[in-house]
């Protein structure tokens, strides 16, 4: 990539026949869908993906289907998650053998309980480093319980230079975009927020520069981060709520005590 990957990228569902086979062609469609919706980039077998529900040979045969699909017109990202360094390694490879703008990989993690030290995170990252010559993303995702705290993120960045994304989805999001932000600067070219762009706002402000969320709206999604990057935020084309009913979500939600009201704090 000529210039750090900005904008809206989402990730690229897999379909599935009713007896649990890859309908390949059922996703070729969805990305031909996303390239006429206008999207920055895609990105490939990542969780709304389901790629834990994939085998290798399936997985291999998505990747290359995808990326002969899309030729080149826009970066795509492929995620290469496994708790084994050698296995993630491996499949970053194969990754850049066939096209791919960049991997993105969680921290290794195995169930609820089975985590990695900071050490270990950092190592695992530099040997998939070693393999390849294209960017990694970090994906600080709450589904893995191997924490990502910013002072990790910050040595990961400045010990493994090839990690120049992260995408952050995690609870107080916006607060951890600002950090690394404004400790890493032009170190971290592309951080990205992901959560089907909930906070996209307040994570634009605290410094993100694109959004991963699914498939589902990305040329609404594409209309406010462009209008946004390009200065115009009060232009961001969000539409607004009447104030009656925004009273009464608020009302609601507050009830609750709804995650979503201090996810961006």
């Amino acid at each position: 990539m000529a210039a750090p990957l900005t904008g809206v990228v989402p990730v690229v569902p897999t379909i599935f026949h009713d007896d649990e086979t890859v309908d390949l062609a059922g996703t070729v469609r969805v990305v031909d869908y996303l390239m006429d919706a206008g999207v920055d980039g895609l990105c490939l077998l990542a969780n709304y993906s389901e790629q834990f529900s994939l085998t290798d040979a399936e997985r291999g045969a998505i990747a290359r289907t995808l990326l002969e699909r899309v030729g080149g017109r826009l970066p795509v990202i492929v995620t290469t998650s496994h708790y084994s360094s050698r296995v993630t390694a491996a499949r970053s490879r194969a990754a850049q053998d066939m096209g791919a703008a960049m991997v993105m990989i969680m921290p290794p993690f195995f169930g609820a309980a089975l985590t990695v030290d900071g050490a270990g995170v950092i190592e695992h990252f530099k040997q998939v480093a070693d393999a390849i010559d294209i960017p990694i993303m970090v994906q600080d995702a709450p589904m893995s319980p191997t924490p990502l705290p910013v002072s990790l993120l910050t040595s990961l960045v400045k010990q493994v230079p090839q990690v120049q994304y992260a995408k952050i989805e995690v609870p107080q999001a916006a607060d951890k975009l600002h950090s690394l932000v404004s400790t890493l600067g032009d170190r971290l070219p592309g951080p990205f927020d992901g959560e089907e762009s909930v906070t996209l706002i307040p994570d634009l402000d605290a410094g993100a520069r694109g959004t991963m969320p699914s498939s589902m709206v990305p040329a609404e999604l594409g209309q406010i981060i462009h209008r946004y990057l390009s200065g115009d935020r009060a232009g961001a084309p969000i539409r607004p709520v009447p104030p009656r009913t925004r009273r009464g979500l608020i009302e609601l939600a507050t009830r609750r005590d709804l995650l979503i009201l201090r996810w961006a704090q």
